[in-house]
């Protein structure tokens, strides 16, 4: 089975681009491969039932028959009845939603078929590209008007194609970017952020107005509209971490919408939406001029908040689980704070690979949270008991890898509950450094221990574009499930840390910038 999605922004108001689609025989009027079109049997246009014969410029003949229309939700699907080309079982939906910011709308346009293997591409780059992508650019341009539309000033720029998955799948999925120009983008601006003028507690984060540059070469600015809080940002402004010299900024990971781009930079436009989790520091601001390089676009059905929520930690979950140890199906693993940010990702990837999943808590209640993220075994606690569990659910042979982010209180009950030839990934120290270890008793199990760097998986664009890209493909196929965030305003960066460091909070936790 084949799928081919794609999305747009139309610079239109949703009724007006509506009022085109419903009626199932007017892309004759805007669709430039089609020649004429007419309603067979006399049925009216928007007539579930109503089948449609037309002609293309190039000379083929098709019918379609339309299956649904629902003016309220602003969805039609249809399927093909005859065509000249091997499209099978080929069945479209169109769906549009009100983009309210700007008054324009957002157009899904999907369908699925089966077609011989040896045509698979190029059908599907037909389908996605000659009807759809082709389709949509032509409406917009039929919908327009001589006059400039206020929500566009400044020149007018083209529609730019970013593909958001892996070809191989057998999926086409493409997102149409329409970007924006803003006026005076050029211009220096300001912006509210959480400064720090010392290390400290959580009262040194202060809100302050800083500016904000015009990007320069290889830079973006980013109107951010939501701001993760992650544990490397108390790390940040303790000092334990040497990731800022106040005073200055900090944070690393956000969401929102490019305002502006500098010279050079070719894989983001302005109107994208994107998110970054990378240094340097800096993010807890509600526009941000940064390099562009680590900044992906993300998904249209992958929201800000979510975006700002999850992009670190799903990331981490990805190449822990695939470069730092590839995870085979039938391996033990062990995942420390499993109800926690990372590792409730973790245990749900974990699971989808069909490892053997073992969760570690603190309580009865993140127990039960562990179980319904898919768990097999919970053990509460992280002492000898919790070796001896390991070694009897694993039959006395241990865990393949462990993945420990408590770090002192945890490490050597993970040495001892590992497997012969066992993997010790040490990714966090929640409870404080491991301090110095003496490696010669590794020797006795031939264990490895990995302490991997966050940058050091994501330092390229490359990198960091095959990262988002896994995570979000294990996101869209339902191998993962990342829950909506605490939210608190960004003047309260204070308060979130508070909460963040005495366990106030379940879950991930955003400024809404």
């Amino acid at each position: 089975m084949v799928r081919v999605v794609q999305s747009a922004v139309i610079d239109a108001p949703l009724d007006e681009v509506w009022r085109l689609l419903r009626d199932f025989n007017s892309h004759d009027q805007w669709h430039p491969a089609i020649a004429e079109s007419r309603i067979e049997d006399g049925h009216p246009a928007d007539m579930v039932g109503a089948v449609r014969s037309f002609s293309l410029t190039d000379g083929g003949r098709l019918r379609e028959q339309l299956l649904r229309l629902n003016d309220r939700d602003h969805e039609l699907t249809y399927c093909l009845l005859e065509a000249p080309l091997p499209l099978y079982g080929y069945v479209a939906k169109i769906k549009l939603r009100p983009v309210t910011e700007t008054g324009q709308t957002f157009w899904q346009w999907e369908s699925s078929f089966t077609t011989p293997k040896d045509q698979q591409a190029t059908l599907s780059d037909l389908v996605a590209n000659g009807i759809y992508r082709a389709g949509m650019r032509a409406l917009e341009a039929y919908l327009s008007t001589p006059a400039p539309r206020p929500a566009h000033p400044g020149p007018a720029v083209s529609p730019r194609i970013t593909d958001i998955a892996s070809p191989d799948t057998g999926d086409t999925r493409q997102l149409v970017h329409v970007p924006q120009v803003t006026a005076g983008s050029g211009e220096t601006m300001t912006s509210d952020a959480i400064v720090m003028d010392r290390h400290g507690g959580p009262e040194v984060l202060q809100l302050r107005q800083v500016k904000v540059p015009a990007p320069g070469p290889g830079q973006v600015r980013i109107r951010q509209s939501f701001v993760g809080v992650n544990f490397i940002d108390v790390y940040c402004r303790t000092g334990y971490f040497d990731l800022l010299k106040p005073p200055g900024v900090p944070g690393m990971e956000a969401a929102g919408t490019v305002e502006s781009v500098g010279p050079g930079v070719a894989h983001l436009s302005p109107g994208d939406r994107v998110a970054y989790a990378c240094g340097p520091v800096g993010a807890y601001t509600a526009c941000r001029t940064m390099d562009a390089e680590l900044v992906v676009p993300i998904p249209v059905w992958f929201s800000d908040e979510i975006a700002a929520a999850g992009l670190l930690k799903g990331v981490s979950a990805g190449f822990l689980l695939h470069d730092v140890h590839s995870v085979q199906p039938g391996q033990h693993l062990v995942i420390h704070a499993a109800a926690g940010g990372v590792g409730s990702l973790v245990v749900q990837w974990a699971r989808a690979i069909s490892a053997h999943v073992i969760a570690t808590v603190s309580n009865h209640d993140k127990a039960q949270r562990a179980r319904q993220l898919g768990a097999h075994d919970v053990i509460i606690g992280r002492g000898a008991e919790f070796v001896d569990a390991v070694m009897d659910i694993t039959q006395g042979r241990g865990a393949n890898v462990i993945y420990d982010a408590i770090g002192r209180d945890s490490f050597d009950w993970s040495i001892a509950a590992l497997a012969i030839r066992g993997h010790l990934v040490s990714f966090g120290q929640a409870s404080g450094p491991i301090g110095e270890k003496d490696i010669g008793g590794l020797a006795s199990k031939s264990v490895t221990l990995s302490r991997p760097n966050y940058g050091h998986y994501t330092g390229t664009r490359a990198e960091m574009q095959m990262q988002s890209a896994r995570l979000f493909d294990a996101l869209e196929r339902g191998y993962l499930k990342i829950d909506a965030p605490t939210v608190y305003p960004l003047a309260d960066a204070a308060r979130a840390h508070d909460d963040l460091e005495n366990s106030r909070t379940t879950g991930s936790i955003v400024l809404k910038a």
